[in-house]
């Protein structure tokens, strides 16, 4: 096997759980959800909570991105929940059941809820951006609703009055800046003298003045893994905006009673509301309006056009076991559910429809009374050379709609939650596909090859040295990608800065230490970086990585970046020295 599932595939013979540690409690972007595996999340022991798309957490800015404000160079303080907290029954998400409510709770008696410990929670999480001179800020709204009254206690029962929420981690104003030297001296023995082996390359700089705190061979060029889908991140961000929305579209075909479902590139569309990704668009939706627009034409065949994306459909710079591996799908413009068969798979490796587009056509088909689908391409209408939408209902009134007449349409979730979503679980197949839009975005041809392009040109418009980067997909997957840790670090400088809202987005997506994502199983044995690291994880075969951003003891915001290639330990060891370095930067008071 020639690269190994990234990040989060069970170890051993004993499936590993997936979550936060013992006696944590973790966030998401959504109510908390039901035990799960990669890209889904993570499995959780009895009494935890496990991340979602959808519940509240740190105070925010649009759809659950952390608030930046401008400056010179924004701060973050990360909290972890303390250990021993409880979770809150989650409600049935992505299709699964609802968690019953906790052992011995019953309806009507309201139990004691533990204020002091959800207040230490809160306070803890600080949010992105607060700014140099910021310190810890609560959103009210987020405030009512983990303190409000959980679903199964009786309505009549008032909740106690909130106590304020006092920040705990220093002030971020004037946090003096770690001594160079003493850095040095800290990090050296952990990484010369690691099980990660002589290939080590590391960047650390202080966010808010760019300054280098250390450096180990910065400008080397490593293979990132998935510290890949960082520069993925922040490219389509950069390019689409946070805002934007996919749209799938169902178009009259070439004869009456002929529709075609037009790929747009969302991989998270869904078929009913059973889905794998929250809030994603849904095929069942999108089938009702195109009945609606038929009228009483009756439909007899359903087409599907694939054609916006490109070339092959696996990437030609991967290992050739990378499918049968269960990492990563075929990326073609119209799948489901992320290509997944099948959703009762909740831990890596997953099993992928051979064909995507056929899949997805085959479930619309069957949504429409028909039994499969059949490839082909949107009629081009006479007067715009292209498929030109008309108000639905038209064709009830008019007869069998014309060629290319829209029959209905559907939107993603904005691309901000997706980008939240590839970064918290790793997700490589919804990376790429979210790669193909900034070669839309930039003219590029949507496909491996064009969305490299795209995402290069990117690199060199914010600034940072193009020749240090060299990529050949969005997700990490193959071991030919090469980066060096000061671009990582440059960039997470760069979108922590302040001046592009739309970089510091993506900053809500990297997984916090011991809580959430990928990182929710991490720093076990270096439970000093719990709450306060937020990172992104690379694992390839023989590559190990850790980049992201960390609070000192003092309250200063520094970005990192560590990447090993040639490692010659297993994942585990190796990833327990990654988090020691980033745990080891987050006691270091250093002066």
């Amino acid at each position: 096997m020639h690269s190994s599932p990234q990040d989060r595939q069970p170890h051993g013979g004993n499936p590993q759980v997936y979550g936060t540690p013992q006696g944590h409690a973790s966030p998401g972007y959504g109510s908390a959800q039901a035990p799960q595996g990669q890209y889904g999340s993570a499995q959780v022991p009895q009494g935890q909570a496990s991340p979602g798309y959808g519940a509240p957490q740190a105070p925010q800015g649009q759809y659950g991105s952390a608030q930046v404000q401008q400056g010179p160079g924004a701060a973050s303080g990360f909290g972890a929940p303390p250990a021993g907290q409880s979770a809150q029954p989650r409600p049935a998400e992505y299709g699964r059941p609802a968690e019953p409510s906790p052992a011995g709770a019953k309806a009507g008696k309201p139990r004691k809820r533990r204020k002091g410990v959800l207040v230490t929670v809160l306070a803890l999480v600080v949010a992105l951006g607060a700014g140099l001179g910021g310190v810890a800020v609560f959103k009210p709204d987020l405030m009512s609703s983990l303190l409000a009254a959980p679903d199964w206690q009786s309505p009549s029962a008032a909740p106690p009055a909130e106590p304020a929420a006092a920040p705990v981690l220093a002030a971020l104003t004037g946090a003096p800046v770690p001594d160079a030297a003493l850095l040095k001296q800290v990090l050296d023995p952990l990484i010369a003298g690691s099980p990660l082996g002589s290939k080590v390359s590391a960047s650390v700089v202080d966010v808010g003045t760019g300054e280098v705190l250390y450096e180990r061979t910065p400008t080397a060029m490593i293979t990132p893994a998935s510290n890949t889908k960082l520069v993925t991140a922040a490219a389509v961000l950069t390019t689409r905006g946070p805002d934007y929305r996919i749209t799938t579209r169902v178009v009259a075909g070439p004869n009456p009673g002929e529709v075609v479902l037009i790929g747009a590139g969302d991989a998270t569309l869904g078929v009913t509301a059973k889905k794998f990704y929250e809030g994603a668009a849904q095929l069942d939706d999108l089938a009702a309006q195109v009945k609606k627009a038929m009228g009483t034409t009756p439909i007899t065949k359903v087409s599907t056009d694939g054609s916006l994306f490109t070339g092959p459909v696996t990437s030609p710079d991967w290992p050739a076991d990378t499918l049968s591996e269960g990492t990563v799908s075929r990326i073609t413009a119209l799948m489901i559910n992320g290509t997944r068969s099948n959703l009762k798979q909740q831990v890596m490796p997953f099993t992928w429809y051979s064909d995507p587009e056929r899949a997805a056509g085959d479930a619309f088909a069957k949504l429409l009374g028909l039994t499969v689908s059949a490839k082909g391409q949107a009629p081009a209408t006479a007067s715009t050379g292209s498929a030109a939408p008309s108000p639905q209902g038209s064709a009830a009134a008019a007869g069998p709609p014309a060629p290319g007449t829209e029959l209905g349409s559907v939107r993603s979730a904005p691309l901000l939650r997706q980008v939240e979503q590839m970064l918290t679980e790793s997700d490589n197949t919804l990376a790429e596909a979210l790669a193909r839009q900034v070669a839309l975005a930039k003219g590029q041809p949507a496909s491996f090859a064009g969305a490299v392009t795209a995402m290069e040109q990117v690199v060199t418009e914010l600034g940072l040295d193009a020749t240090q980067s060299d990529l050949l997909d969005g997700s990490g997957m193959s071991p030919k990608n090469k980066i060096s840790p000061k671009v990582l670090t440059d960039l997470l400088v760069k979108s922590a800065g302040g001046t592009d809202s739309h970089l510091s987005d993506f900053f809500n997506g990297l997984p916090v230490a011991g809580w959430s994502g990928t990182m929710g199983a991490r720093f076990a044995k270096s439970k000093a970086g719990f709450g306060v690291v937020r990172a992104k994880s690379g694992t390839l075969n023989g590559v190990n990585a850790l980049a992201g951003v960390v609070q000192t003891a003092d309250g200063r915001l520094l970005a990192f970046a560590v990447l090993a290639d040639d490692v010659p330990v297993d994942r585990d060891p190796a990833q327990n020295a990654l988090d020691k370095i980033a745990a080891a930067i987050a006691v270091c008071g250093c002066r």
